[in-house]
């Protein structure tokens, strides 16, 4: 289910579906790096202005899904103009700072971004760019990113699916919305 938060800049309606902390597991392999499988913390916050604040942070899973070390953290703000064009600007933590374009997918809430520019501190690894898929699925976020070195072309680096974290806050939230005339046997509900 979509939320749209009544302090939500008019602006951001599009990109609603963003918004909360997210958990799940992906998948990376590239050339010249290690092919895991990865943990996933994400979250799309706003506090009433025209951008979401945007957080990831993913770590290396072992056979049995247990932590073993960080993988990647970015962050960054996300912004949405009237014709559904969308802007990013994230740094990440190889010493990545980047600015991408894109635009929502017409009548679904998807986004695609390419990287329009990218500048790196002496301490990063090569990177010329990356393309980025975003999807609101069946109520899970799910993600793919492309990513193209120098010696290596555009190509899928890291996918996952994450699915929507509930806090205590959401439940008294929606237990508080609830209509006081509920059935009591629970099976006139679904009728």
């Amino acid at each position: 289910m979509i939320e749209i938060p009544s302090d939500l800049h008019k602006h951001l309606v599009p990109l609603a579906f963003l918004l909360g902390n997210w958990a799940g597991a992906g998948v990376h392999d590239f050339p010249g790096s290690e092919k895991c499988n990865f943990g996933q913390e994400v979250s799309f916050t706003h506090d009433g202005r025209d951008f979401l604040e945007y957080h990831s942070h993913s770590w290396v899973l072992d056979g049995e899904g247990n932590k073993v070390r960080p993988l990647e953290s970015e962050s960054g703000y996300w912004r949405i103009d009237k014709d559904r064009k969308v802007e990013v600007t994230m740094a990440r933590d190889d010493g990545v700072v980047e600015v991408w374009y894109g635009e929502m997918a017409e009548k679904k809430p998807q986004v695609h971004l390419a990287t329009d520019a990218v500048a790196r501190t002496a301490a990063s690894g090569p990177y010329t760019g990356g393309k980025r898929l975003y999807g609101y699925v069946n109520s899970d976020l799910m993600w793919v990113g492309e990513k193209q070195t120098p010696e290596v072309p555009l190509r899928p680096y890291m996918s996952a699916h994450l699915k929507k974290v509930v806090t205590p806050e959401d439940v008294e939230r929606w237990a508080k919305a609830l209509p006081d005339d509920l059935p009591d046997d629970g099976i006139a509900f679904f009728k």
